[in-house]
């Protein structure tokens, strides 16, 4: 505010109003371009929902979705078209560069914006969800075709056959659900649905000049600024009004990923959050053993809550983390009462199983690398049942420093004088105090030590 008085105030009108001009021009871009890039999950819809948000307070005209993803997660991507639904500015899916993809959940995505391009060389489809690939027996098949006979065969009547199996039901159940989203927003956008519900059945893909043939999309441009040349002067249906895109000449605001989305990025990489996990659970363990260190503590605590605030959001198995609970906790039990393996080699299976189920999901891009989970069950195998039981040994081992070392020790009466008497101690004179009266150069056992003062006593016959 200072500012913009000392200018008002000091500069003539017409340099202010150039410095006005310049500066809106600056801050207003009227189309945003945002990156849907890599496999999609919490930090790519976090990196989108909030450049969205960024787009709608700066008013632009117009936001372009440039996807290249192989799929993702479903929770993730339900919440970028719960966005992209209930966006008030027009929103353009764009599958580029040559190359790119706008696979599995990609192709949700595409079909939920209100125009869908793709530049020559991309592909999109394969929507089956991935849960239930890999040629499942159970997929259901399109209506009217050979095979959607629940997977029975040929002339096998539906009377004898019983109730499906529940795997069946449950993948059925999943697959419908699925059509059933991509037509609604297939109809939404007035695309092909019934190609959409192959993509879903089948795992079909397209071209993009197919896709263009088949009514799945419509433009296909080679770049972004033959992008804005089709798209201007085109009708965008957008809160139930009719809304022409003026493109042409317009300046263009590439989104950048921020910090925070970078951030989110790492930690909720599966491999990361699982070890953080395992370094909070570690820390924690070491601190409460030997409490007063501190630094294990605190960095077990700060990387324990990290790793908690990331699988929040990640696909994680219940089981799984309980399994891993349970590993570390028997291995733990075999540092502290040694069971000649039998708890150790149990936690060890025990933690591996977990760590291999402690993702829900069969997305490449969110699981545990094996060698890592491998790599980690033998670390903490070394971590919990040697380390720690060669930690429980010490412990046990006499003690060789402060006051308590010098109990049980014998020392030599050097000085008497009446009632009081001074005892050589390891070269250090003494005051010390006997129920008995005490002689010169007479041996004497150390049974505690008060302050200052020795506690001794005489050792009986045969103890010297």
């Amino acid at each position: 505010m200072k500012l913009f008085s000392y200018c008002t105030r000091y500069l003539p009108r017409s340099c202010l109003l150039i410095c006005l001009l310049l500066f809106s021009a600056v801050l207003r871009a009227d189309i945003w371009v945002i990156d849907v890039d890599g496999a999609i999950g919490p930090a790519t819809a976090d990196h989108m929902e909030r450049s969205l948000d960024k787009a709608i307070t700066a008013e632009a005209s117009l936001v372009v979705l440039r996807i290249d993803t192989p799929g993702g997660l479903d929770m993730a991507m339900r919440e970028m078209i719960k966005v992209i639904l209930a966006s008030p500015l027009p929103i353009v899916g764009y599958v580029s560069p040559s190359g790119a993809r706008a696979a599995s959940a990609g192709t949700y995505l595409l079909y939920a914006t209100h125009l869908a391009a793709m530049a020559p060389g991309t592909n999109l489809g394969a929507a089956t969800p991935v849960q239930l690939g890999g040629g499942s027996p159970g997929l259901p098949s399109m209506p009217g075709s050979d095979d959607a006979k629940d997977g029975k065969p040929e002339g096998e009547s539906k009377e004898n056959t019983g109730a499906a199996p529940p795997g069946d039901a449950m993948e059925r159940k999943v697959v419908n659900d699925a059509v059933a989203y991509i037509r609604s927003l297939a109809q939404l956008r007035s695309r092909n649905g019934d190609w959409a519900e192959r993509a879903v059945r089948e795992g079909v893909s397209l071209s993009a000049n197919d896709a263009l043939e088949q009514g799945v999309i419509e433009l296909v441009a080679d770049s972004m600024e033959n992008l804005l040349t089709q798209l201007d002067g085109r009708q965008v249906a957008l809160d139930k009004k009719s809304v022409t895109l003026s493109t042409a000449g317009e300046t263009v605001h590439y989104q950048s990923v921020d910090w925070r989305s970078e951030f989110l990025a790492v930690i909720t990489n599966p491999n990361i959050a699982y070890i953080l996990l395992m370094v909070g659970i570690y820390g924690l363990i070491i601190e409460f053993y030997n409490p007063g260190i501190g630094l294990p503590g605190i960095v077990g605590a700060a990387s324990l809550l990290i790793a908690m605030y990331a699988l929040q959001m990640l696909p994680i198995s219940y089981a799984g983390m309980g399994l891993i609970l349970l590993g570390i906790a028997l291995m733990t039990a075999e540092a502290f009462a040694p069971s000649f393996g039998l708890m150790g080699i149990s936690g060890a299976i025990t933690f591996l199983t977990g760590s291999i189920m402690l993702m829900d999901t069969n997305l490449p891009a969110y699981q545990i690398a094996l060698p890592m989970i491998i790599a980690l069950t033998v670390f903490s195998i070394g971590l919990l049942v040697f380390a720690l039981s060669m930690l429980v040994k010490a412990r046990h081992r006499k003690v060789v420093t402060g006051t308590e070392h010098l109990i049980g020790t014998m020392a030599t009466v050097g000085r008497v004088d009446g009632v009081n008497a001074w005892v050589w101690l390891e070269g250090e004179l003494w005051h010390a105090r006997s129920e008995s009266p005490l002689q010169l150069n007479e041996q004497v056992r150390v049974t505690a030590i008060d302050g200052l003062t020795a506690v001794v006593s005489k050792p009986t016959e045969g103890e010297y």
